[in-house]
């Protein structure tokens, strides 16, 4: 038996397990308790008539991506219909928000063939869009099965998994050969896409240098501003266990030569906001936080800004952005986001999930690295020392992330035969 076969008995024979990681999941608030059933393949409303695309991003990151080519189908596409599937609390808040009126959002079911099975027999899409490498083998296969028309948008398979996968073929080409058509990020994703046995793959770049720049409530960034005046600021973004006390740390170095600076932090899972506030106290630092309602006050230290959907409010007040993900641990967070709105950028040593991206970035002058928590301290302190410094790095930030929107229209004209083969029909006026 090869490992997809078993891979799909396991999933039959673990339902009950499945079923209990899920129960456990929303005790723990990891899963929506009202809308559970989605997760099980139920639907939580009706199919619109007419054609559906069917839209598919793992978390909050794809599905920031998948926004602006939602925008974009609408416009071209005004008699289709748009289904929109996430996998995380965080992500479906997000979206809620975020999606235009119409725009049907659910959960994606977990990947039990019977699950899968419900999801499909109730949707019936034309056509699938999935973002980066959220792969589900039951739930593609079935797809596919089912007539639908798949596209892997954004396509990306980090160097370890490409390692993974390559060990196992006989798992990993089923199901990349459920894609029609694979859109990469770049040349070497495309090689490692071919290398797995994906036959029609195109390298059309990176979809988040397409998305707008993040949203603001423009109530609370005039309320903050005004509570802040004019003292010195820096941000701690997206940060992970460990970062928060290297931030209060960087705080009480800088206060003894800037008076009344601020650090705002924002912890990616503001869930830890009760451990963190604890540290950073211990610290002997002063604590606001945003989800108790604190104000900024002459005596806040750190404002923890323990809230979902944000970043666009703390972007524009920061002028210094240290990316989280970076020092305690690794990988980063999306740099095009402070870029957009005139940051000037820091980060640590492990930047691997935007690997390019940072690359480039670095090469342009649009973002500092920073090698340990002591170099956090003297990047920040000089850059709160020169303000015309900070500019010149936000402004080549800004440059570089407008560098590359033509990434849209390449994805709309790649997929423009795949939802013409289902009879899917562009409004040419549009």
């Amino acid at each position: 038996m090869s490992l997809f076969y078993a891979y799909r008995a396991a999933t039959r024979l673990l339902g009950p397990a499945l079923n209990l990681y899920l129960t456990r999941r929303k005790n723990r608030g990891k899963e929506d308790a009202g809308r559970i059933g989605e997760r099980f393949g139920h639907p939580g409303a009706a199919r619109p008539k007419g054609h559906l695309v069917w839209i598919h991003g793992a978390s909050v990151g794809e599905s920031l991506s998948a926004l602006p080519v939602i925008d974009e189908i609408r416009r071209l596409y005004p008699s289709a219909s748009i289904l929109v599937t996430t996998g995380t609390v965080t992500s479906a808040t997000m979206m809620h928000a975020r999606l235009p009126k119409g725009v049907i959002h659910q959960f994606v079911p977990i990947d039990r063939q019977v699950c899968v099975a419900r999801f499909l027999h109730h949707w019936k899409p034309d056509v699938a869009l999935w973002l980066e490498s959220d792969f589900w083998p039951n739930l593609l296969t079935k797809a596919k099965k089912a007539g639908v028309s798949l596209a892997l948008l954004n396509g990306r398979i980090s160097g370890k998994s490409f390692k993974g996968y390559s060990r196992y073929p006989s798992f990993i080409r089923p199901v990349i050969s459920a894609f029609d058509l694979i859109l990469t990020q770049s040349t070497d994703e495309t090689t490692r896409f071919e290398s797995l046995g994906a036959t029609s793959v195109q390298a059309v770049g990176n979809l988040k240098f397409a998305a707008p720049p993040l949203p603001v409530d423009a109530g609370e960034l005039a309320k903050l501003q005004k509570q802040i005046g004019h003292r010195p600021v820096w941000l701690a973004s997206s940060t992970f266990k460990g970062e928060e006390h290297i931030a209060g740390d960087v705080h009480k170095k800088l206060a003894k030569d800037h008076s009344g600076v601020l650090t705002i932090i924002v912890p990616r899972h503001p869930d830890r906001a009760d451990d963190i506030e604890a540290d950073l106290v211990a610290q002997g630092l002063q604590v606001s936080r945003r989800s108790l309602g604190h104000d900024i006050t002459p005596g806040t230290d750190v404002y923890l800004a323990d809230t979902m959907g944000e970043l666009g409010l703390f972007y524009r007040i920061a002028p210094i952005v240290f990316m989280g993900k970076t020092l305690s641990a690794g990988g980063g967070q999306n740099p095009l986001e402070p870029a957009r709105l005139n940051c000037a950028i820091l980060h640590g040593p492990d930047m691997s999930n935007f690997a390019a991206i940072s690359t480039e970035m670095l090469a342009n002058g649009a973002c500092r690295p920073v090698t340990d928590a002591d170099d956090l301290v003297r990047q920040v302190a000089a850059l709160l020392r020169d303000p015309d410094s900070a500019g010149k790095i936000a402004k080549a930030a800004l440059d570089y992330a407008n560098s590359k929107a033509e990434v849209l229209d390449r994805t709309l004209d790649a997929l423009r035969p795949l939802l013409a083969q289902k009879g899917i029909k562009e409004d040419r006026d549009a």
